[in-house]
C-alpha cells in the first residue's frame, strides 16, 4: 500500500522519498512525524514529515543512512512498498495553534542543520501560506552537504547559507549568523532550531543571550513513537517528558541537552554491529 512514488539522493547518504499515503497526507501538519518499517521484520523508525500533498495523497520523508534500519529504508526503490507507515504522530508545531492576531505579530527565524533542514520546510511553507514573515539559516560543513535550499528559498523571506569551510555563503556556524543578523538590526519573536542535538543546544544558548524564545525538535530521541518504550524520556523544565507523545517540539530553554545527548549514545555499539552486518543495496538497483 505504501508505495514509493519518487526517490532522490540529496547527498550520498541522505535520501528523499515521496510515499503514497493519502490518509496520512490529509491529516498531517508541520512538526509531526511518521513511523516507517522497511519490511515485516524491520525496526520502527520515526521520521519527521518533510512535506505532504493532499491532492496527490503523498507524504515526503528524508532519511539519513546511519544504522541498519535507515540503510534498509534508503535501499528501497521507486515502486517498492514499505511494510508499514503509521501516523501522523506527535503534536503539530505551536504556530498551528496561534490566533490570526498572534501570527500577524510574529517574525520567525529558523536555524537548520544537516538532515534537520528537511522538517523545517513544511513549517516555513505553512507560515508563508499564512502570511507570516520568516528567515531561514541553513548550516552544513560544506556546500555539498546543504539540502532543501531551493525548496526553502521558494517560501522563506530570506535564506542564509552557512558553511564551516566557507565554500558557500557565510563562513561559520548558523548561530554566528543569527548573532550577525541581530547585530544588523533584525528582530525576531521566535526561533525554531532543528538539527543535531549539539547544534540545538548552542542555538538555545545563543537565543537566550539574544533574548529570543526558541523551540527545538527532539525527534532524534524517539524509538517506538508511542511513549511505551521510554527511550525518548527527556528532562524538560525539571520534569520527565516523552518526546514522541508530548513533543516532539519543546521550549529549548527548558531542555536538559546534556542528558538528551547521553541518551542518544546508549545503543551506539549495538547499532554499529547491526550496520556492519547489513548488506547495503543503495544504488545497486536490487
Amino acid at each position: 500500500m505504501y508505495s514509493i512514488l519518487s526517490k532522490e539522493m540529496l547527498t550520498p547518504n541522505i535520501c528523499k522519498m515521496k510515499v503514497y499515503a493519502p490518509r496520512l497526507a490529509a491529516a498531517a501538519g508541520p512538526g509531526q512525524f511518521l513511523i516507517v518499517r522497511a519490511d515485516e521484520k524491520g525496526e520502527r523508525i520515526p521520521l519527521t514529515i518533510s512535506d505532504y500533498d493532499t491532492a496527490e495523497g503523498s507524504v515526503t520523508i528524508v532519511t539519513q543512512s546511519i544504522g541498519a534500519s535507515t540503510i534498509a529504508i534508503n535501499s528501497k526503490e521507486v515502486g517498492d512498498c514499505f511494510a508499514d507507515v503509521a501516523g501522523p504522530l506527535g503534536n503539530a508545531s505551536d504556530m498551528c495553534k496561534m490566533t490570526e492576531e498572534e501570527l500577524s505579530n510574529s517574525r520567525y527565524v529558523f536555524i537548520a542543520g544537516g538532515v534537520g533542514t528537511a522538517p523545517v520546510y513544511p513549517q516555513v511553507k505553512w507560515l508563508h501560506e499564512h502570511g507570516v514573515p520568516c528567515d531561514v539559516i541553513i548550516g552544513a560543513r560544506n556546500k555539498d552537504l546543504l539540502i532543501y535550499t531551493e525548496e526553502i528559498a521558494s517560501v522563506a523571506d530570506n535564506l542564509y547559507l552557512c558553511t564551516d569551510d566557507g565554500s558557500v555563503g557565510f563562513h561559520g556556524v548558523g548561530t554566528a549568523k543569527l548573532e550577525a543578523l541581530v547585530a544588523e538590526g533584525k528582530q525576531y519573536t521566535r526561533c525554531v532550531a532543528i538539527g543535531p542535538m549539539i547544534m540545538m543546544k548552542f542555538a538555545t544558548l545563543t537565543c537566550r543571550k539574544l533574548g529570543i524564545p526558541v523551540t527545538v525538535s527532539l525527534n532524534t530521541l524517539m524509538v517506538d513513537g508511542t511513549g511505551m518504550c521510554g527511550a525518548c524520556r527527556v528532562t524538560v523544565g525539571g520534569k520527565t517528558r516523552f518526546a514522541c507523545v508530548e513533543g516532539p517540539e519543546f521550549d529549548g530553554y527548558e531542555v536538559d541537552f546534556d542528558e538528551a545527548m547521553r541518551r542518544q549514545t546508549m545503543y551506539k555499539s549495538e547499532e554499529t554491529a547491526a550496520r556492519e552486518d547489513h548488506v547495503c543495496r543503495i544504488g545497486r538497483g536490487q
